[in-house]
């Protein structure tokens, strides 16, 4: 088995310039956890709900708001995002996929192209619901 056979591949991308508040946005409206980041069509990093909840502010939208708070907002992707994630091919054996998930401290797998780009994603729960089927 290999990546190709239980990746994601409906992958949707942002912009290294896209504004923090339009990657919370759609990361919310689609319950996603992560988001590849690209430049130009490659990947160049990954922004997680983690990394989110680690720099916009709680106090948004709350009686205790203030200007610095609202400065979290104005962040891009770039600002927020691991650089260089570790990624996958679509070959990749699954016993490599699972290597990487025990090694590291990730929660996903980005998988790329010769040309580095997303062409689908695996997360640790799609490792779960492939392996209960």
């Amino acid at each position: 088995m290999q990546a190709c056979d239980i990746m994601v591949t409906n992958v949707i991308c942002v912009d290294v310039d896209e504004r923090l508040p339009d990657v919370r946005e759609l990361m919310e409206t689609n319950n996603f956890h992560h988001l590849p980041v690209t430049d130009k069509d490659k990947l160049v990093g990954i922004i997680s709900d983690r990394d989110l909840l680690r720099l916009i502010s709680p106090f948004i939208n709350s009686v205790s708001e203030q200007p610095r708070d609202l400065d979290t907002l104005n962040r891009a992707a770039h600002q927020a995002m691991t650089r260089q994630p570790i990624t996958v091919k679509a070959d990749t054996p699954i016993e490599e996929i699972l290597a990487w998930f025990k090694r590291v401290d990730i929660s996903c797998l980005p998988v790329i192209d010769e040309e580095e780009h997303v062409i689908g994603i695996i997360s640790w729960r799609d490792l779960i619901t492939h392996a209960t089927f």
